[in-house]
């Protein structure tokens, strides 16, 4: 792709005329009345070019693309907050998403506006601009950063002439794909109905079509008479019947996954949860830490199935490690109320390790959406341990800066090791305490008890005598109760 570059012509006398001098002002030029370099107005709601972002193949015959079958796709963002980098960060993690999705990314492009065109997002003329753009490139698709409201879609594309689709539709696309357990599946169903309700569309009159009805001139006959049902209204009643069917098959699941976390929290085992960004390392994390061998892929939204497994600190105290579904930016909130069962790990843990791609251009704009989601799912006071990943491939200054902005962090590399056991050392000192402090004298024919304090408890002291072992240790309700028969005197 070329360099980042207006697509409107600027007018290079624009400055000459407003103020009468050179556009190569200096210091002297305050005097003036000179106050800064003054944007012009089409200059600035311009459709503007991101730089980077294509990733055309090259070198590829007509048979192998048609193997490949990707769609090639054109990125429009409308910057109307933050700076310019925000606006085109924000661009290019929605390439790496279309990537993600199959797409060919051809070209990206930004408007500058207050605030999204109600009728086609960027704007009508903005958008006859993006069908040259569209036409030039062979596009096929229209991807915008953004949700789009039904009306803009059917304008926009009425406009363009291909298809177009919001960041949600991408997102939940990618969702569609990795999902691979039933409750998965569901919650990403689930979340697609909900979106393309209101988004139901006819082409010409089949959807406006009337399935009953027809008086007195024919008709469907007997039985079929009345004001009839459209082939629209049809199928969204169907839709909505289908949504309250998976809705009550969720619920169902959501009680099992509630009853496995109570039966842990009988057990008085800490839970702990991996929380973060998309694509910064929980899964490889996870396998670090107990080997749990589950995919790891480079892609974003590799991880959509909480995984559970059980672990224990170099103390041996044990708890339970759950990998969960990355965040993003702006995820949209169909996925948060579908995936709300899932997410309940990272709410009812007692420890949050938010993981963080400390190599990534932006890892602050990540851990700020992080925390957005976590207040929204109720997470936002569970105690948290910042795990600054990536250490092998992380900038030294960027790093640096991580660890004075998050003090209670720790930077590790799940790929090479590197800061596993100080993080270990991190959660054994964070998880919460057993509430009950015991002294006991237990006989050696009660093995089970000793081994239930060291797999639940915190263990302060042990001897071995001739009569038993004497613990002292920090211990549940439940077990303190166990051993109350056999408190030393």
């Amino acid at each position: 792709m070329t360099n980042s570059r207006h697509l409107v012509n600027q007018s290079s006398t624009d400055e000459e005329e407003r103020y009468g001098v050179d556009p190569g002002y200096g210091v002297e030029d305050l005097a003036d009345g000179y106050d800064g370099d003054q944007l012009d107005l089409a200059e600035r709601q311009s459709l503007r070019r991101v730089a980077g972002l294509s990733t055309e193949l090259e070198d590829v015959t007509e048979v192998e693309y048609r193997q490949l079958r990707l769609e090639r796709v054109v990125l429009v963002g409308v910057w109307n907050s933050g700076t310019s980098a925000d606006a085109e960060a924000s661009l290019r993690e929605l390439a790496a998403l279309a990537e993600t999705a199959g797409s060919q990314v051809l070209e990206g492009v930004i408007q500058r506006r207050d605030r999204p065109d109600p009728a086609t997002y960027i704007g009508s003329g903005k958008a006859r601009e993006l069908r040259e753009i569209v036409a030039s490139t062979g596009a096929d698709t229209v991807i915008c950063d953004g949700e789009l409201t039904p009306a803009q879609l059917i304008h926009l594309e009425d406009v363009v002439k291909v298809k177009v689709v919001d960041r949600t539709a991408l997102i939940l696309d990618i969702f569609a794909q990795h999902a691979r357990s039933r409750e998965g599946k569901a919650q990403v169903a689930l979340a697609q109905m909900q979106y393309m309700l209101p988004r139901l569309r006819g082409w010409g009159q089949s959807l406006s079509r009337q399935m009953g009805g027809g008086g007195t001139s024919g008709g469907g006959g007997i039985a079929t008479r009345g004001p009839g049902e459209t082939k629209i209204e049809l199928d969204r009643r169907r839709i909505r019947e289908k949504m309250a069917r998976m809705r009550r098959e969720l619920a169902d699941m959501g009680k099992s996954r509630s009853t496995q976390r109570q039966e842990r929290r009988r057990g008085a085992v800490p839970a702990v949860a991996l929380a973060g960004y998309t694509n910064a390392g929980k899964s490889s994390l996870l396998n670090r830490i107990t080997g749990a061998g589950v995919l790891v892929e480079n892609a974003l939204f590799a991880t959509l199935d909480p995984t559970v497994r059980r672990t224990q600190t170099s103390g041996g105290r044990a708890f339970t490690i759950a990998d969960t579904v990355g965040f993003v930016r702006h995820l949209p909130h169909l996925l948060i109320d579908a995936f709300r069962s899932t997410l309940e790990e990272v709410a009812d843990a007692d420890l949050i390790l938010h993981v963080v791609d400390a190599s990534d251009p932006d890892p602050e704009g990540q851990i700020a959406a992080v925390r957005e989601v976590l207040a929204e799912i109720g997470a936002a006071k569970v105690p948290e341990i910042v795990v600054l990943n990536k250490a092998d491939a992380a900038d030294h200054e960027t790093v640096a800066r991580l660890l004075r902005r998050e003090p209670h962090s720790v930077l590790v590399s799940a790929r090479t090791g590197e800061g596993i056991d100080k993080l270990l050392a991190a959660v054994e000192a964070d998880l919460p305490r057993p509430a009950i402090e015991v002294d006991a004298l237990v006989p050696y024919g009660r093995g089970d008890l000793i081994a239930r304090v060291h797999a639940t408890g915190e263990l302060l002291s042990e001897t071995h005598l001739e009569s038993g072992t004497r613990i002292v240790a920090r211990v549940d309700a439940t077990l303190a109760a166990a051993l109350d028969e056999f408190a030393a005197a």
